[in-house]
């Protein structure tokens, strides 16, 4: 057992991979949370096709894939922020117009490109084993700025994330925190292509704090959970792909959405067997009900209230 755990550390690629995708699924699982809260899965999956085609230019010029991704991160992300600012164009109208615009510059600039397609495969899927140790400063970096700039607005965030009108009402620059936000987004996305690729990105980000909402009504315990739980699913992912021989980033989005799916059955509050009890013992509590004990005038329904606010609130 104890080699079937340290075989894979024997080698240098395999070791910069365990790193790259420890930095990577914490980064993602703290983000995302906010992803996952403020209901912008559309709009991270529309950034993570939007920067395609910076990672194109910058694969065929010979550079890191993060300097094109990063720069047209950030345009998606102000031209998000900026087109919906119009009364005429929607949000989600803008992120629809950008992401396509994008995505399609991409495929023209691939289509016009012989040979190109034999790796193409490593920038839609990732190539987690192929990460340098100059990738891996790079990710260093650009999650240690992502991080701190999220705990630097961590209220904020928070603020807004569960009421947006108090936030206007009490004079927080609301626009410019969703620009800062869509931006960490972004970035996030970037130093996680390598890990996953363009493709199977959105998952890393939506997948674990998705879980970890499923297991705790605490945003701290659901942003260390979720933080672990991307973690966590890619150095299992990474362990199952080194010995069952398939594709790291594909096997990391599985295993992910396999603990998703472990929450979703057996959360103890909000799982689906626990929701199943919990309406199996509301019918036992109806089929036992004598009116006659519980006094007039619907007093039994005015004490079912308070037990069902309590779960609501709870």
């Amino acid at each position: 057992m104890f080699d079937v755990l340290t075989d894979p550390w024997s080698y240098p690629f395999m070791q910069n991979a365990f790193l790259e995708v420890t930095l990577v699924g914490l980064v993602c699982g703290l983000v995302g949370c906010f992803v996952v809260l403020r209901g912008l899965s559309f709009i991270g999956d529309a950034l993570a096709h939007a920067v395609f085609p910076g990672v194109v230019l910058s694969y065929l010029a010979g550079r890191s894939i993060l300097i094109g991704a990063f720069a047209f991160g950030v345009l998606t992300a102000l031209g998000v922020g900026i087109m919906s600012r119009s009364r005429r164009v929607s949000e989600d109208s803008a992120i629809g117009v950008i992401f396509a615009a994008f995505f399609a510059l991409g495929v023209v600039l691939i289509s016009r490109q012989a040979g190109f397609k034999r790796d193409l495969g490593a920038l839609l899927f990732g190539n987690v084993l192929g990460v340098s140790v100059n990738d891996l400063w790079a990710t260093v970096i650009i999650g240690a700025l992502v991080l701190l700039v999220l705990f630097v607005f961590l209220k904020e965030f928070v603020l807004i994330a569960f009421d947006e009108t108090m936030a206007r009402s009490l004079g927080y620059p609301v626009f410019a925190l969703d620009l800062v936000l869509l931006l960490l987004v972004a970035a996030t996305i970037v130093v996680s292509l390598q890990t996953v690729g363009n493709i199977l990105i959105l998952a890393l980000i939506v997948t674990p704090p998705a879980t970890a909402r499923l297991l705790t009504e605490s945003l701290s315990r659901m942003l260390m959970l979720s933080g672990a739980l991307g973690v966590v699913s890619g150095i299992v992912g990474l362990y199952v792909s080194y010995y069952q021989d398939t594709a790291a980033g594909g096997t990391i989005v599985l295993v992910a959405t396999g603990f998703f799916i472990l929450a979703l059955v057996f959360a103890p509050n909000h799982g689906l067997l626990s929701s199943r009890w919990q309406e199996r013992r509301g019918r036992h509590h109806v089929h036992h009900y004598h009116p006659a004990t519980e006094g007039l005038d619907g007093e039994a329904v005015s004490l079912a209230e308070p037990e069902q606010g309590a779960g609501a609130n709870g």
